[in-house]
């Protein structure tokens, strides 16, 4: 942990890019889904990317290694659906554990590796937890909203067991990103809490949320600084936003971010919106172009990208940021400013 938040007061930190985008680029079918203890699974598998953590181990593996050698710093576990309420959905509680461990396990060998041949460049490892397919404060039903698909302590059990295996693969820290309505998020970091006084440990923890649309506001309707405030009374290491966005559209909501907050900001926009065909457009130049002004501006202290951007989108980012100070934290700013003062 001390290492990782003398490298944040450097540097600014990359984390990786999509990993379902990566995947695609596989052509995957059912079979590659499946090992034989899964041969004879009565469900469809095909699209549960975090069950390759099990059954193509060296396809996460390369991607893991191949965003590192783009320059990102921070890989993310394939696990963002690995609770048991998403992978309820394939019939698949029972491997959750297996899953997050397997995961945290592999993305660490690798950073592990990376970072003994560049022992100047740790690569740390951020266990990523999903938002999952349910939300606590939202009803799925319009014809009656009062009804909730997901109790909190539903959510507080699964958040606990994902991150408990998470922990035990070897994870840096712990991502809660995509989050579209707080209260889950708020259920994660309760039972993150959990976890770390039965275990004795404390481990940074990152928050992300998503704005869904150009009203500024999460899903379950919180503009940038309710959430922010919502979150503030926890021991976080970051907090920032990811997702559903482009880089040119997350900024302005970034801003409030990096204004407001006492913890590291963080984002990993998309590359862009997606087409009419639900595919993302931005090159790898178009989005750096954008995210030189969160560099400019003081904005982050860790940057990456989601949907549609790849290796080559992180290679551009990661040379950029090089170039650039991190965001000072206000305790680093009372510092600085006691210094002119003096």
């Amino acid at each position: 942990m001390k290492n990782l938040i003398n490298t944040l007061h450097k540097k600014i930190l990359v984390l990786d890019g999509a990993m379902g985008t990566m995947i695609q680029r596989h052509k995957l079918e059912e079979v590659d889904f499946r090992n034989e203890s899964l041969k004879d699974h009565d469900k469809s598998l095909k699209g549960n990317n975090d069950l390759l953590s099990i059954t193509r181990p060296d396809i996460i593996k390369e991607i893991h290694a191949q965003y590192f050698e783009a320059g990102a710093d921070i890989a993310e576990t394939n696990t963002f659906s690995s609770t048991t309420i998403a992978q309820a959905d394939y019939g698949l509680e029972d491997l959750v554990y297996e899953l997050n461990y397997q995961s945290a396990k592999i993305a660490k060998e690798v950073a592990d590796d990376f970072t003994k041949k560049e022992p100047e460049k740790p690569r740390f490892v951020a266990g990523s937890m999903g938002p999952t397919n349910r939300t606590a404060s939202l009803s799925p039903d319009v014809n009656d909203p009062g009804f909730r698909a997901i109790t909190f302590e539903e959510l507080r059990v699964a958040y606990k067991q994902q991150a408990e295996a998470l922990i035990d693969g070897g994870v840096d820290m712990l991502l809660v990103e995509t989050v579209f309505d707080t209260l889950n998020a708020k259920a994660a970091l309760f039972a993150i809490e959990d976890v770390k006084d039965e275990k004795g440990i404390d481990i940074p923890v990152m928050v992300s949320g998503t704005i869904t649309d150009a009203s500024g506001r999460t899903l379950s309707g919180q503009t940038t600084e309710a959430f922010l405030i919502s979150i503030s009374h926890m021991d976080l290491l970051s907090v920032g936003l990811n997702c559903a966005l482009g880089a040119a559209q997350l900024r302005p909501y970034l801003k409030i971010l990096s204004d407001k907050s006492d913890f590291f900001v963080s984002a990993h926009p998309n590359a862009g919106l997606p087409n009419e065909f639900g595919q993302y457009d931005e090159t790898p130049e178009m989005m750096a172009d954008q995210i030189k002004e969160f560099l400019e501006g003081g904005l982050v202290n860790i940057i990456g990208g989601c949907c549609g951007t790849t290796p080559e989108h992180i290679a551009k980012i990661s040379s950029l940021a090089a170039r650039y100070q991190p965001r000072l934290i206000k305790s680093q700013q009372s510092t600085v400013d006691g210094l002119a003062v003096n």
